[in-house]
Parts: structure tokens; C-alpha cells; sequence
């Protein structure tokens, strides 16, 4: 929660052009040193001091990078965000790989942070050899003042309903999948084995669904694809839940992994085109703490109805999304 407190503000007090790139390497460079901490922890003090750091580290570094490429070409955000997506979900496939070779070689858990932090610094250097932002960034509109407190919760009123939208989806992307194991092994009664191969196709369906996106862009809009995923999703959750068989059962969830991975890039897509990339980044921050709530609401939907019932309640988020949109 303080990490996350401390990442709100970072979208508008960094603002545009040399300012934000400023923000970006500084806090990259704390990417690298939290992540390094947490390989070279002692305690848990140090090792949670680590963690509260690489949040606003992550924001300034992830989030603003994130900002800077949807400004780079504000007529084409959906198909810029579909390819940081799929960068992020080719990240998710690859990090436990990773952690894999590591163990495979000798090492440890550390061993696994301490190549994340070499692979950070790898990418830091990648920016800082990019140059500085473009002349007219630096002449003017890129070192504007930070919005005004009127412009901010004009943009706020503007941007809610993408934001809203955002985190609904979002229960049934990362939330559904921090679910998903437990849910095949206690309500299911399938073997843990099964259960961690589900989340490995999740993951490898994920990255699929987004890949096609970046095609499927070219041709369609993305409120088109927002409508046909979300029916598409309307089926293949119950599907998900209550098809007999092992195999029917991991079809159903990797096909509604390949279409619900498209919503999270179209709909920030859509959030940063009605305000600001600044102010843009600062709400989307600030959903995010409250999206938190959301594994919480499922957990304690479970311990009051059981988990089944719990998931079952997430058949109306493609509902919401399609009437949403």
C-alpha cells in the first residue's frame, strides 16, 4: 500500500518531454537497485523495504515509458498499447523460464532476482541511448506546467468511466488467474500438477491473444474487438467453470485467456486518449489501489460461499465490459 501511495503523484509531477525523462532514468535506476536489494535482502526488513521501493521505481521507470509511447503516436495508442501488452505478456511466459534456468544451474531464488536486475539494467541502458525527447517536446509543450487541480478532476470525470471499466476487467485477467489453481485443485479436485499446467497455458494462450491483436488492429477497430471478445467471453467463462473433462475444461480457459487479454491494452488505450498522458498515469495509479480490492472481495466471497460461487459472480464482468464500451 506505500509503495503504491508513493507511485500516485509520480504521472504529474513528472509531466512531458525532459522532465519525464529525467523521471524515467531516475527511476530506473532505482528499478535496478530495488530489485538487486531484493536478491541481496538479509531480513525481512530489508527485503520489504526493497518491495516498498520498487513500486514507485516501477511507476517512474514502467509507467512513464509506457506514457512517452502512447504520445510518440497519438493516432494509433491501441495498436502501440497492443505491442507493449504483448511485450509484457511474452515477460510473464519468460520470467518463470528464467527462474528455471536458474535453479537448473545451481541457483537460487536471488540468483533469479539478480538476473532481472542485470536484464533491467540492460533496458535502462537501451533508453538512455535513445537521446533526448524530440525538439518540439523540448521547446515547449513537453515542459508545460503539471495540470491545474480544475484540469485534473475535469480529466478524472472524463477518464472514469475507461477506469471503472479497467478494473472490472481486470477481475477476470490477473485477479481470475490468482485464482485459478487454487480453484482447480479444491473445487475441481484436479492434481496440483494439472493445476500448474493451467496456469501455463493461461500464461502461453495470453500471449497468443495478444500477438493476434497486433494483426487483428490492422483491420478492425478496437471497440469491434472489445464487443466480440466480450461475447466471446459471455460463453467461454461458463464454459470454463462446468465443462466435464480435463480437456474440455483447460480449452474453454485458454481460449478466454486469448480474448480477455486483449481488454487491459484497449481500454488503458482508451483512457489515454481522453486525458492527458499525465494525468492519465496518476489515475490509473490511483484505480489500481483501488482495484486491490478486488482479490480481497473474492476472497472473502469464497470464505462466505464457497470459492465456486465466488467465481461464479465473474460471469458479469464481460457483461459490464459489453455494455460499457
Amino acid at each position: 500500500m506505500l509503495g503504491g501511495l508513493l507511485e500516485l503523484p509520480l504521472g504529474v509531477l513528472a509531466g512531458q518531454g525532459r522532465r519525464r525523462r529525467a523521471a524515467v532514468l531516475g527511476g530506473g535506476v532505482c528499478f535496478v537497485l530495488a530489485v538487486a536489494g531484493v536478491a541481496f535482502a538479509r531480513n525481512f526488513g530489508e527485503l520489504l523495504a526493497a518491495f516498498v521501493a520498487f513500486y514507485p521505481a516501477s511507476g517512474a521507470f514502467v509507467s512513464l515509458t509506457q506514457a512517452a509511447l502512447m504520445d510518440a503516436a497519438p493516432s494509433r495508442q491501441a495498436q502501440s498499447m497492443a505491442r507493449w501488452d504483448l511485450a509484457g505478456s511474452a515477460g510473464a511466459v519468460a520470467g518463470p523460464l528464467l527462474l528455471l534456468a536458474v535453479l537448473a544451474a545451481g541457483g537460487s531464488w536471488r540468483g533469479g532476482y539478480l538476473a532481472l536486475a542485470a536484464i533491467s539494467a540492460l533496458t535502462w541502458f537501451g533508453v538512455l541511448c535513445q537521446g533526448r525527447p524530440a525538439a518540439a517536446g523540448d521547446s515547449g509543450a513537453g515542459d508545460e506546467p503539471a495540470p491545474r487541480l480544475r484540469e485534473i478532476v475535469s480529466a478524472g470525470r472524463a477518464a472514469a468511466r475507461w477506469l471503472v471499466l479497467l478494473e472490472v476487467a481486470n477481475l477476470m485477467v490477473d485477479v481470475l488467474t490468482g485464482f485459478v489453481a487454487v480453484y482447480l485443485v479444491d473445487v475441481v479436485h484436479l492434481t496440483p500438477a494439472v493445476a500448474a499446467a493451467a496456469v501455463a497455458i493461461r500464461l502461453g494462450a495470453a500471449l497468443a491473444g495478444d500477438a493476434v491483436l497486433v494483426i487483428v488492429l490492422e483491420r478492425a477497430g478496437d471497440r469491434t474487438v472489445l464487443r466480440s471478445t466480450a461475447i466471446a467471453a459471455i460463453a467461454l467463462y461458463p464454459a470454463f467453470l462446468l465443462a466435464p473433462g480435463v480437456v474440455p475444461r483447460l480449452l474453454a480457459l485458454a481460449l478466454l485467456s486469448a480474448v480477455t487479454a486483449t481488454w487491459y491494452p484497449l481500454l488503458a488505450a482508451r483512457l489515454y486518449a481522453t486525458v492527458p498522458s499525465p494525468v492519465a498515469v496518476t489515475l490509473n495509479s490511483a484505480a489500481g489501489l483501488a482495484g486491490g480490492l478486488g482479490p480481497l472481495a473474492v476472497g472473502v466471497l469464497a470464505a462466505m460461499f464457497g470459492l465456486s460461487w465466488a467465481l461464479a459472480g465473474l460471469a458479469a464482468v464481460p457483461l459490464v465490459l459489453l455494455f460499457g464500451i
